[in-house]
């Protein structure tokens, strides 16, 4: 925090570090560095006062505001260790990185405000704590005027704040002590706390921050990423603020009130760069131009584009449309494992060239490589393979909490030596780099990652589904869809009710988001003798590449391929898919 916080107030303590458009339209209030540090060492010394130490684990579910990044910034003064938990997830996955973690408190709002709905945040919160001993003391902020029931962990943040110091030395931190856990899904069911260490991290949010975008000072930041992410972490807050920005906090969605938002936005608090991600591109385009035009967006200088690959067409809308043809635009590859950009199109020379929906440039100081089948690197261009990163660099995680084994055998078995980031890619005839895609179960649901093996552990709880398997198939608007294909116990007439049961399921253990968009019923799947289920041949049943089946010889019983493209055309008139 010294490094975000300290050293700005000392040189400009009335410069903006932080403006909050919060989910009302035109209801913008900006935070000074001065008055940050004061709300962060405040809250650090209530987190203080209640017991919390050097090294313990503190949760953070609310929604993006002031005191949200506040209470992030207050963890990492007390050298607490901070793990965000999207307020969109549901009170079992909550409760679920709590125990993982061994959090001893949760910080929360009373209610959450996205889109002009409200959202239940303590409620949540109190179902999820209701399973977690660990939990000493919940503190909960009011977003809103509504009163939440208050338990006996229950602390009114605000209420302790205005009676705390407003001075907080730091904690002096190891450059390799932890500054924060973030939970991603795995290609097992069970969400993994990728760790990130303080010196590292920071050091490469700041350059990257600084060099990709081209920040200069005195420029508004627009990165419209919920703090529940790592995009959130290291480019709404520790990039931005370790470099002195003004970094906009983004509360709403694209289109409330309609979608406009976005550009009204960037018209009023004069934006300098906008970072968001593909799906709300395409989500926008589908509106028209109209909603763009209508607001002045002189102020844009760098447009860029976060988590997943960018299509062609949403990449040119954005680059003409948004950004007039005037403003690079940069699609970014990285990962929460990453820490930080890893390949884009910018720094590079003055004025090269950019290649749309292309990564392109390697960042400072990271190798990619890739690697054939064989795990042999395979030199020269115009070549496809799975993506590696040769030697470590600042920002990469350093463990998984609590299970280093599965960080070695997730990130550096496959190709010893290497940083295996699950992705494929291919390099151009100059030498660009372009993600092709996840190589394992892994699907990118408007931005989010999910395995497929979280959305079937969920299923797999209702009494009659023995069996399901979730793949993913490309969706004009969220990238991609979850498809599920389940077995069920007996044939029955409550197929409707059932998939219903199922999507609820799913909403309640994971989040509204991973509902799958279809389910069909199969008498059994398609399994190898071993008992794998053979996913690759389900996607090309949903993607209709049913012709090119490649090898079914390792199927316990091939026909099985015949009677699921059967019931896949069947349902696809029925529902017309």
């Amino acid at each position: 925090t010294v490094n975000c916080l300290d050293q700005h107030v000392e040189k400009s303590p009335n410069r903006v570090a932080l403006i909050w458009e919060r989910d009302e339209p035109g209801t913008a209030v900006h935070v000074t560095y001065r008055e940050l540090l004061d709300l962060t060492c405040r809250l650090a010394n209530t987190l203080k006062k209640y017991g919390i130490q050097k090294g313990d684990r503190v949760a953070i579910y609310m929604s993006v505001s002031p005191l949200s990044v506040a209470a992030m910034l207050a963890c990492a003064r007390i050298g607490a260790v901070h793990t965000v938990v999207f307020a969109g997830f549901s009170a079992e996955s909550l409760a679920g990185r709590i125990l993982d973690s061994g959090c001893k408190a949760v910080i929360t709002y009373n209610q959450g405000v996205r889109g002009g709905r409200i959202i239940e945040l303590k409620t949540t919160v109190d179902k999820a704590v209701k399973n977690c001993p660990s939990i000493k003391h919940v503190f909960v902020a009011q977003r809103t005027d509504n009163n939440v029931q208050m338990g006996d962990r229950d602390i009114p943040l605000e209420e302790e704040m205005t009676k705390a110091d407003s001075v907080c030395t730091p904690e002096s931190m190891d450059s390799e002590d932890v500054l924060f856990m973030l939970y991603t899904s795995g290609s097992t069911g069970k969400p993994k706390g990728i760790v990130h260490t303080q010196a590292g991290y920071l050091l490469y949010a700041a350059l990257t921050h600084k060099y990709v975008f081209d920040y200069q000072q005195g420029d508004v930041f627009g990165c419209v990423a919920d703090i529940g992410w790592i995009t959130g972490h290291s480019y709404v807050v520790y990039g931005p603020l370790c470099n002195g920005a003004t970094s906009v906090l983004f509360e709403s969605t694209p289109v409330y009130p309609d979608p406009g938002r976005y550009w009204e936005v960037v018209q009023r608090l004069k934006i300098n760069q906008f970072y968001g991600a593909p799906t709300a591109i395409r989500l926008l385009l589908n509106y028209g131009e109209e909603w763009v035009k209508k607001y002045d967006r002189s102020s844009l200088k760098v447009l860029g584009s976060v988590g997943e690959p960018i299509n062609k067409e949403a990449w040119q809308w954005f680059y003409q449309v948004v950004g007039e043809g005037r403003c690079t635009l940069v699609d970014t590859w990285w990962q929460t494992e990453t820490g930080g950009i890893c390949i884009a199109p910018r720094p590079s020379e003055e004025k090269a060239e950019i290649i749309p929906a292309m990564a392109m440039r390697p960042f400072f100081g990271i190798v990619p490589v890739l690697m054939d089948e064989n795990g042999e690197v395979i030199e020269g261009n115009d070549v496809s393979g799975a993506l590696c990163i040769a030697q470590p660099w600042p920002g990469m995680a350093r463990t998984i909490y609590g299970d280093h084994q599965r960080f070695i055998d997730a990130y550096f078995k496959a190709y010893p030596g290497y940083y295996f980031t699950g992705d494929g890619a291919y390099r151009s005839h100059k030498g660009y780099y372009q993600i092709t895609g996840r190589m394992d179960d892994i699907i990118n649901i408007s931005g989010h990652r999910l395995g497929t093996a979280e959305i079937e552990d969920a299923m797999a709880d209702h009494p009659e589904v023995p069996e399901t398997a979730v793949v993913g198939y490309p969706h004009k608007i969220k990238g991609e869809g979850a498809f599920a294909f389940i077995v069920l116990k007996e044939q029955t007439a409550r197929v409707d009710r059932i998939k219903e049961e199922l999507k609820t399921i799913v909403a309640s253990k994971i989040a509204k988001y991973a509902v799958p968009d279809h389910i069909l019923v199969v008498k059994r799947l398609p399994k190898t003798r071993s008992g794998k289920i053979m996913r690759r041949l389900l996607r090309k049943v949903v993607t209709e590449q049913s012709s090119n089946m490649g090898d079914v010889t390792t199927l316990d019983d091939p026909s099985v391929v015949k009677e699921i493209l059967d019931a896949y055309q069947k349902y696809k008139e029925k529902s017309s898919l």
